[in-house]
């Protein structure tokens, strides 16, 4: 490596935003912060963001789609399932429904945030949002199955009291959501990749065509090595100030719930981002994918995940959502299901996304 390119290495913010963030993170793990120690590391966890988006499309220009989509959303998941059970074995019985919360969070996010944002700026770009209806379509299909397998069904199940599975039904529910999720995977990289591409649009007079060199093979594998440190400090930096978080939202009287939700706005921030400018770029097909693949890996490898820590998880484990809840993702599957139909979608299909979004978060508030 010569010298020059050492030091623009050095002196790269993409590289040393990551790298500070991940120092902040070592030293704030398991301590009590105080007020100034939580600005700075919510400022490296805002910079982690942007440096994990700048990598995930260096890789994404890289690979192409979908895997470049596919490198952030399971990324990202790798590493919020593995705070979840972090969390679940220092908490103890307070934090039995953390994976739901952060689950259904993630999949309201996703499938109503992203989505939304993504076509409306799809739409203001080009009028009308257009993407490939099979794909997005055997997405949102995926996502609406694991949903109400994981979240919906331990509500009506009567081997266990409450909202919860017993350990066999728990264990097929693991098998069934690794089984769908990686059918989902042959299919989206392997068997009907061009079902997952972007949908070729004229160019409008005057815009710079998009077609940059890819990366080189050695300055990818640095993105992803970046992107995994940046990943790591978003998730990191997160856990350190939830206690402030949690502090905030038991002092403001709000439901313990929020801080689910608020944490999992932090951890997606870097797949939102990245989708807005997918679609900024007439690249929604990608935003789309980001956002589906995200919520099917949140619930497909999460599920997974807790059914294996209950093996020494002491406390009870529910998953089951309420009734309100499961009247937003009844709504939220319909509204997703007449949105990808088309194959098109229009500033209002994005407003409906969002104000389905909004009342999540305010009934998360005000239940």
């Amino acid at each position: 490596m010569s010298t020059a390119t050492r030091r623009s290495l050095l002196t790269d913010w993409t590289v040393a935003v990551p790298v500070v963030a991940l120092v902040a993170l070592v030293f704030s793990w398991g301590r009590e912060l105080p007020s100034l120690a939580v600005v700075l590391v919510a400022l490296c966890l805002g910079g982690a963001v942007l440096a994990a988006v700048h990598h995930a499309e260096v890789v994404a220009h890289r690979v192409g789609e979908p895997f470049g989509s596919l490198v952030l959303a399971v990324a990202v998941t790798v590493i919020e399932v593995a705070l979840i059970v972090t969390l679940m074995v220092d908490g103890g019985d307070k934090t039995s429904s953390l994976a739901r919360d952060t689950v259904f969070a993630a999949v309201m996010i996703t499938c109503n945030g992203i989505v939304g944002l993504s076509l409306l700026v799809g739409a203001l770009r080009n009028r009308v949002a257009v993407f490939n209806a099979e794909g997005s379509g055997a997405a949102l299909a995926t996502v609406a199955t694991l949903a109400v397998l994981s979240l919906v069904l331990p509500t009506f199940t009567t081997s266990k009291p409450g909202p919860e599975f017993s350990t066999a039904q728990l264990a097929f529910a693991a098998v069934a959501s690794l089984a769908l999720y990686g059918l989902f995977i042959a299919v989206q990289t392997v068997r009907h990749r061009d079902y997952f591409l972007p949908v070729k649009t004229e160019p409008r007079t005057g815009e710079e065509d998009d077609h940059a060199a890819p990366p080189t093979s050695r300055a990818a594998m640095i993105s992803v090595g970046l992107l995994l440190v940046a990943l790591v400090a978003v998730v990191g930096n997160a856990k350190a100030v939830s206690p402030t978080i949690e502090k905030g939202v038991a002092d403001a009287g709000l439901p313990n719930a929020v801080v689910g939700v608020i944490i999992a706005l932090l951890v997606l921030a870097p797949e939102t981002l990245a989708a807005v400018r997918a679609a900024r770029r007439d690249r929604v097909q990608t935003s789309l994918n980001l956002a589906y693949g995200s919520s099917i890996a949140s619930i497909g490898l999460t599920i997974p995940a807790i059914a294996l820590a209950s093996i020494w998880l002491s406390g009870p484990l529910t998953l089951g959502l309420g009734p309100t809840h499961m009247v937003l993702l009844a709504l939220t599957v319909v509204v997703s299901a007449l949105t990808i139909a088309p194959g098109r979608a229009t500033l209002l299909q994005g407003g409906v996304h969002l104000v389905l979004l909004a009342a999540y978060l305010f009934l998360a508030v005000s239940p």
